[in-house]
């Protein structure tokens, strides 16, 4: 059995079962250990392991019988069907995404008019899974050991000592970077702005995942780009095939802006060998090649994949990054290597918002160049597996048949398929006046394609009161499809 140390000792016990459980040692059916037996084979108390058993019941590979001990079940999710892949050879359509400001502001007003009180809308966990107590600490040391930081003048670039981090960090996924090549900003939508803004002008197109992320749909219109929406499958990310004939039919697309690793909302992880194809593809286009990449460290791994700047030889990839949903979501920290454009992206970054503060960063790279952030990353993944497959579990349980679901290998949310005909701007409304507050599909994209989806947060622990609001979505879902 492997272990991993940090993890608390039932939770490794947990993964061994379930391990056994997936590769088919232990069938459905099957008793398991009674709890007298795991004490004496695994040399633990019974509190060990009853926590063992009723953690592999939460997460839905374990059922208690009474009297009996506990049986090896099937997820209901795992009989969910998959969603279908896109079609590639579908001419993509250029559009200005006018009318997405309006959209999401009418969700935003009526969100904050609402009497919320579950929000399921959200991209990022619980203030809990962050180490807050451990950045304050850090940011405390900082200040005490060199009170200028809040007085004097921040570097142009950001702290050198941050800065340094990240760009050691950046040696894992197979990016060789100098500090000097790195640019601190506020967040990856900062980031994204400005690697927008050096590569095109206002009237310009930009091919986008779709679905893909409102917030990107928002910078696009707000800087008067035009959208080309390319097919995105839930498993492998951006088709390179719709790419390639969008590319041949428009000979006018700026930048392509993807996310590889758990896209927001579909949750899909990019193949190294569809990466490379992308580089290839974008630089014999001369296309810019934006690289979103806030959700990597949240992959089920010990070890990141390769980022796609990894495969750059030209400077043609801009890579753009964020703590906001790994480390600290109220730092608002991000980053930003902009190869070929770094000088333009700097020059614009001081135009628009000049230089960050430093003691936020000092904080975080302290934190981050020790041991503990990534103690804390795997602990982080590890709670937000749980809670992903019990709200998947949970879905396939109470959504009306004909539901479809992907689960993706890490990440904040999951991406929900209603039955044909079954409206996620009406289950939207039905549920806001319950109190559940849910992402409906048409923000995520300007055509019809996603109107019948959901994003659904996974961030917060999974309790009572979430699995009471997903059993009411699915009634909500239920009779939406049944009047369609």
């Amino acid at each position: 059995m492997s272990t991993t140390t940090t993890l608390p000792l039932y939770r490794q016990l947990a993964a061994h079962y379930r391990g056994a459980i997936e590769a088919g040692s232990l069938q459905p059916g099957a008793r398991l250990p009674s709890l007298r037996s795991l004490m004496q084979l695994h040399d633990v108390s019974l509190s060990t392991a009853l926590q063992l058993c009723r953690t592999l019941e939460s997460d839905g590979w374990a059922e208690a019988r009474e009297r009996s001990g506990y049986f090896v079940r099937r997820p209901q999710r795992l009989g969910m069907a998959p969603m279908d892949e896109p079609d590639a050879d579908v001419q993509p359509d250029p559009a200005q995404y006018v009318g997405i400001h309006s959209r999401v502001s009418d969700f935003v007003a009526r969100r904050r008019a609402a009497d919320v009180k579950l929000n399921l809308s959200i991209a990022r966990a619980a203030p809990q899974f962050y180490p807050a107590d451990a950045l304050r600490a850090a940011m405390t040391r900082a200040l005490r050991l060199h009170p200028e930081l809040v007085a004097g003048v921040p570097p142009l670039r950001g702290d050198p000592q941050f800065r340094t981090v990240l760009a050691k960090r950046a040696v894992a996924a197979g990016m060789v970077l100098s500090p000097d090549e790195v640019l601190v900003t506020n967040g990856c939508i900062e980031a994204l702005n400005l690697a927008l803004r050096a590569v095109a002008q206002p009237g310009d197109t930009i091919a986008v995942e779709s679905p893909t992320f409102y917030g990107l749909l928002q910078v696009l219109e707000s800087l008067g780009l035009r959208a080309l929406e390319i097919p995105t499958s839930p498993q492998t990310g951006l088709s390179i095939e719709a790419l390639e004939l969008a590319a041949r039919t428009y000979g006018d697309i700026k930048a392509v802006v993807v996310v590889p690793h758990l896209q927001n909302p579909l949750g899909s992880v990019m193949p190294d060998a569809h990466k490379q194809r992308l580089v290839q593809l974008c630089d014999a286009q001369g296309i810019a090649l934006i690289e979103d990449d806030t959700y990597t460290e949240l992959l089920d791994a010990e070890q990141p994949p390769r980022a796609i700047k990894s495969w750059d030889a030209t400077g043609n990839v801009i890579h753009c990054a964020s703590m906001h949903k790994i480390l600290a979501p109220g730092l608002r920290l991000g980053w930003i290597s902009a190869g070929r454009w770094q000088a333009r992206v700097e020059m614009l970054k001081y135009t628009q918002s000049r230089n960050n503060e430093v003691l936020s960063q000092r904080g975080a790279g302290e934190f981050m160049a020790t041991g503990a952030y990534d103690r804390h990353l795997r602990r982080l993944r590890t709670a937000l597996r749980s809670q992903r497959e019990r709200t998947a579990e949970a879905i396939a349980k109470y959504f009306p048949e004909g539901t479809r679901l992907n689960l993706p290998p890490g990440g904040l949310q999951l991406w929900v398929e209603l039955p044909a005909g079954c409206a996620s701007a009406q289950v939207f409304d039905a549920a806001l006046q319950q109190g559940i507050l849910v992402a409906p599909g048409f923000l995520f994209s300007n055509s019809a394609r996603s109107d019948h989806f959901l994003r659904l947060n996974c961030g917060w622990p999974y309790d009572a009161e979430i699995d009471g609001a997903l059993r009411t979505l699915g009634g909500i879902a239920g009779q939406v499809a049944r009047a369609a």
